[in-house]
This record gives structure tokens, C-alpha cells and sequence, in this order.
């Protein structure tokens, strides 16, 4: 179990918390001097920045927005009198990819991995009645020991730069909210809860963790805020009559109340809206509250913008209703889990999410997306930095699924992104993997990876760890594309007929499968780029989808333009987007409204 809470802060009469985003002072140490010159006290020639945001888009200059090493970020904020006999913690949305926390010159933590909430205890150095100092040094750099994968080159003129080993751009910084918290000496640590539906009633079977010994009470309330159920102890179950069901776009939400009690009064209350589901494979369907869901919508990334990777509550907003209006029900959080907020909103709105860990980059190649047609394999998994790496991955996995996995919105967990699966290297790899992760989930959901062209049916060694299998496919772009996309299609019949041999008995969900599209190119005959080519793309997808019962799912790439890494495979960014990166749609948009409309008389 993680050392720290990964719980969403919330405030009551027992816990207190109070947002330090705003704009803080920044500064880069490309000369790596601010620890021997003790900026832990203070940045001595700062410019501001935004928090929550990445710094990249707001430089003018290359060297800045692409700049690759170590680079502080301070800020002050005023802790309150009253919070002097409370346990206080600093906590990071996320801190990419790495850093190190400092409270009135201390070093208190350091933290791996870049989209993870980071904590730090301050309780001992910071200062009630008084304004305290956050200084916080990050680190960017990639490699081969940590997610998501790369490398670091060092330019002749001793710059650094990021060589990704995936297809977006390394946004970095404090991209997600910070907050400091208050929680008495005795708080709610974690809780996990997991359903089981009796007819019209459900069982909602429940773990608490508490840093200490007092009772506890849990109860449930329903929408209106009535009492449902109420028992003792420290795990245990609710029975709930006539149950109300979180349902796909027709979400219906309770909430779980978790007391701490001495006897004498309440000593800690958190509570959170959960919804009752269920979700498990049966044989070849994804089955939710027992009725088969077919997936449709996107992968995505958090990206906009300016802001580039930093959370802002109004592109959530867009994007919802954007993904409502083509009426999608699901979105795979590409490559990387999001932030909670994200899942907050999922929750209230109905859509289903496949929760990926960063492990994307695992193919040696600053151009994973060719190689991973090409048939080369670079034989990553018997490489040196291996060990260390699956440590990290077990670490991100953990912390994903202990973050997420009461949200009723998340219905699997997806382990890797197009790594190289035809080794048994690869395949001893993610079995620790995978055994872990299923420690860590008290819902058992289903586990699954995206695996890319070169895992054929014949090769890859990894597809029997899934519970469901994910493939991203991109034959008429990739493979085939143009003139040829008939071709493509014979190309892609012809494997799917030989995953149908195997007779797994199991779904298949396409993660992804598009092209790239300049908006308001238009070409007839229709050529690679143009919104008429997407167009025709796409239809040839949704035939060979349709002419397979197990395929359960199709999760578009991408929901939207992102950035990338500049190169000649890529005009600003990847513009596979069926929306533009300011959300406007493409043509492709309406095709994808018009077939899951469709659909939805199906499901």
C-alpha cells in the first residue's frame, strides 16, 4: 500500500484545504546549479508562470519550449492559525516527470512519474500563522528506466534534448492543480468498494484504511442526500433496496460517507459519489449490469492550446460535449492517466473510460508509429535498464489503479501502449505486471494493453494477459494508404480472419485507427490528407468492424489534434483529430454521429 493518501481533497469540518494554483515564479537550470546554489530558498532570477499549465507554449524562443533538464518552480501561500494542530500536506496533481519537493528550505520528498498525484508531509516544518515557502525542482529528461520511455541528446552546443519514444510532445511542469491540506491526526487513508446486484437490490461490499484505530461508520446516501444504508466497521457491506444503476450516458450517482468516531464525537469525514455497476467479460461481450455494451469514441490526450498538457476545467467542458454530440460513450485516457477531474466528470455524464498506464515508448525508436509497421524489432525487453524499469511500471500501475478505482466511469485498466510483445523477454516482463495490477483493483476489472501492427496473431506473445484484446490498426494509412487502401482492406480482413482462427472466445476493441487530415483540404478524387480521403478511411474501417461479432468496441485516433515533437512526419502535430485542436469538427466528426446513432438502436 502506497505510504500517502491518493484521495481527492476535499473540505469539511474536519478537513481543510486551500489552492495554491495561480502564477508562480519559474526558472530554468540548464547549468544543473540551483541545488549547490541552495535555490531550495528561493529562485534568484525568476520570470512567471501559470500553475496549472506546461511551460512550453508560452516561449517565444526554442531553446525554451524545447528545453530538456532541471527547472524550479517557488511560490508562497499563507498557512492558516487554526490548522496548527492538523496534519498538513502539500499535494501535487502531478509534477512531469519527475521532482523534488521543498517547504521553507527542507527537502521533504521526491517523487518518479509524471502524471501521478506526488504528497508531502509538511506537518513538521510548516508554519502555522505565518506564510511558508514551496520550492520545487523537476526534472524532464526521458530514458529507458522510467514511463513514458525515451532518450535524452546532448547537442554539440551542450543543450539538451527530449528523443521521445512516442508520438506527442513531452509537455512538462506542474500541469495539473496543487493544494495544501489539513486532515486531523486520525484520518481516512483509502477506501475501495465493489458491487454485486441481486435482482433489484445491490450489495455494495466496502474496505476502509484509516491511520488509526477508532471505529468507523459508513453509510450511503442516494442522489437527494436520504440515508440508503448505514453499518460499522472497517470493511464490510450495505445492502441497497431497489438499487438505482450508474448507467452509460444515464448516470445515477450515490454517496458514500466514511466516519471516523471515538466515542465522543466525529473525528474524521471524507466522502464521494460512487455509482453501483458492474462491469466483466463474457466470452466475446463486454457486459455492463449484465447487458452487452458495444465502446465507441476516442483516444485522446490532454492537450490544448498554450496550455499544452495543463488541466483546465473549460476544455473538459468542450470535450464532453463534444464527445456527447457524436454520441460516443467511451474514451481511452492515451498514453497516460489523466487528471481526477477528468474522471469526476465521466462519473457525472455517463461515459466509460479505459485507464491507461504511461507505458508507451516501449519500442527503441524516436518514430515508434513507423516502426511499428515496419516489422523491425529493437528487442527492448533484453535490454540492462529492464529491472529498473518494470519497478517503475509496477510503481505507476499501483498509483493509477489506487487513484481510480472508484470511479465508476473506469470499467478496465489498460497496461501498456503498442510495446514489442513477440519476445518471451516481453512476455515474463508484463506477467509481473499484470499480477500486480490485479492486486491492487478490490473491482477485479477487466485488464487489457494496445497492441500495435507487428504483434500479429502468429507472433505476439502478450494477447493471453488480456482480459480483452486492443489492437491499433492503420492499414490505408500506414499500410497501404491512397490508391491502395483496397489493398488495405484485403490487408486487413486477412488478419482479423486470422485472429478469428485462434478462437480466443474474447473481445476485441480497435484503440485506434485513423489518418491524418488538414482541415478544409478537400480533393476529389479524394487523396491522402483531405477530409474526403478520412472520410472514405473511415468507411472502409467500419466494414471490416461490422463483419466481425467479436469486435465490441472501435476507439477512433484521435479525438483531436495534438502536438508532437517537430519532424518531417508531422506538420504541427498529429492531425488525425476528428476534431481541429481548438475543437472544431471535421467532416470525419459527422460520419462518427451519424453510425453511433446507429448504433445506439443496437445497444
Amino acid at each position: 500500500m502506497l505510504e500517502y493518501s491518493e484521495l481527492y481533497p476535499i473540505q469539511n469540518g474536519h478537513r481543510m484545504m486551500q489552492s495554491l494554483d495561480g502564477m508562480w515564479k519559474f526558472q530554468f537550470d540548464p547549468e544543473e546549479i540551483g541545488e549547490k546554489s541552495g535555490w531550495e530558498n528561493g529562485l534568484p532570477a525568476p520570470v512567471s508562470m501559470p500553475v496549472p499549465s506546461s511551460f512550453a507554449d508560452f516561449f517565444t524562443d526554442h531553446k525554451e519550449r524545447d528545453y530538456c533538464g532541471d527547472f524550479w518552480y517557488e511560490t508562497e501561500f499563507y498557512l492558516p492559525a487554526e490548522w496548527r494542530n492538523k496534519k498538513i500536506w502539500l499535494r501535487f496533481g502531478s509534477i512531469t516527470h519527475r521532482g523534488t519537493v521543498y517547504c521553507n528550505g527542507m527537502e521533504i520528498t521526491s517523487h518518479e512519474g509524471g502524471f501521478l498525484p506526488v504528497l508531502a508531509d509538511i506537518s513538521t516544518v510548516a508554519k502555522p500563522g505565518q506564510v511558508n515557502q514551496v520550492v520545487v525542482k523537476i526534472n524532464n529528461e526521458l530514458n529507458e528506466t522510467s514511463l513514458p520511455c525515451g532518450a535524452t541528446k546532448i547537442l554539440n552546443n551542450g543543450r539538451k534534448l527530449a528523443k521521445p519514444y512516442f508520438d506527442f510532445f513531452n509537455y512538462s511542469g506542474l500541469q495539473r492543480g496543487v493544494w495544501v491540506i489539513a486532515l486531523p491526526e486520525e484520518s481516512v487513508k483509502d477506501y475501495s468498494v465493489d458491487y454485486e446486484l441481486c435482482g433489484t437490490d445491490a450489495l455494495v461490499k466496502y474496505e476502509v484504511v484509516t491511520t488509526g484505530e477508532h471505529p468507523v461508520i459508513v453509510r450511503l446516501l442516494d442522489a437527494e442526500g436520504e440515508l440508503v444504508a448505514e453499518t460499522e466497521g472497517k470493511e464490510g457491506i450495505l445492502q441497497v433496496a431497489n438499487a438505482r444503476l450508474w448507467e452509460v450516458r444515464n448516470a445515477y450517482l450515490y454517496q458514500i460517507v466514511i466516519l471516523i468516531t471515538d466515542g465522543n464525537g466525529v473525528l474524521d469525514e471524507y466522502r464521494e459519489k460512487i455509482g453501483i455497476r458492474t462491469v466483466r467479460i463474457e466470452g466475446t461481450k463486454i457486459l455492463l449490469n449484465d447487458r452487452p455494451v458495444y465502446l465507441k469514441g476516442f483516444g485522446k490526450h490532454e492537450d490544448f492550446s498554450i496550455l499544452g498538457r495543463g488541466f483546465h476545467w473549460g476544455i473538459v467542458k468542450r470535450d464532453f460535449e463534444c464527445l456527447k454530440w457524436t454520441n460516443a460513450n467511451c474514451f481511452r485516457t492515451s498514453h497516460y492517466p489523466y487528471a481526477e477531474e477528468w474522471y469526476q466528470f465521466a462519473d457525472e455524464e455517463g461515459f466509460l473510460i479505459i485507464d491507461e498506464v504511461p507505458a508507451v515508448g516501449m519500442m527503441r525508436s524516436t518514430r515508434n508509429f513507423v516502426a511499428a509497421g515496419s516489422g523491425n524489432y529493437t528487442y527492448f525487453f533484453e535490454a540492462l535498464t529492464v529491472p529498473e524499469l518494470l519497478k517503475s511500471h509496477i510503481v505507476d500501475t499501483e498509483e493509477m489503479i489506487t487513484r481510480d478505482k472508484n470511479h465508476p466511469s473506469v470499467i478496465a485498466w489498460s497496461l501498456f501502449n503498442e510495446p514489442e510483445t513477440i519476445t518471451d523477454y516481453a512476455y515474463e516482463y508484463f506477467k509481473e505486471v499484470f499480477a500486480a495490477a490485479e492486486t491492487y483493483d478490490f473491482q477485479s476489472r477487466p485488464m487489457t494493453g494496445a497492441f500495435e501492427k507487428n504483434s500479429k496473431p502468429e507472433l505476439c506473445k502478450c494477447y493471453p494477459l488480456c482480459d480483452f484484446i486492443c489492437l491499433n490498426r492503420y492499414y490505408g494509412w500506414y499500410i497501404s494508404g491512397g490508391p491502395e487502401i483496397e489493398e488495405a482492406e484485403e490487408l486487413f480482413r486477412d488478419e482479423m480472419d486470422r485472429w478469428k482462427a485462434k478462437e480466443l472466445n474474447v473481445p476485441f476493441v480497435f484503440t485506434e485507427f485513423g489518418t491524418d487530415t488538414m482541415a478544409g483540404l478537400h480533393k476529389l478524387p479524394s487523396i491522402m490528407w483531405s477530409e474526403e480521403y478520412q472520410k472514405e478511411y473511415l468507411e472502409m474501417n467500419f466494414r471490416v468492424f461490422d463483419s466481425y461479432e467479436f469486435v465490441q468496441g472501435e476507439l477512433a485516433w484521435n479525438f483531436a489534434d495534438f502536438q508532437t515533437t517537430e519532424g518531417i512526419m508531422r506538420v504541427d502535430g498529429n492531425h488525425k483529430g476528428v476534431f481541429t485542436r481548438d475543437r472544431q469538427p471535421k467532416a470525419a466528426a459527422v460520419v462518427f454521429k451519424d453510425r453511433w446513432e446507429k448504433k445506439n438502436e443496437l445497444f
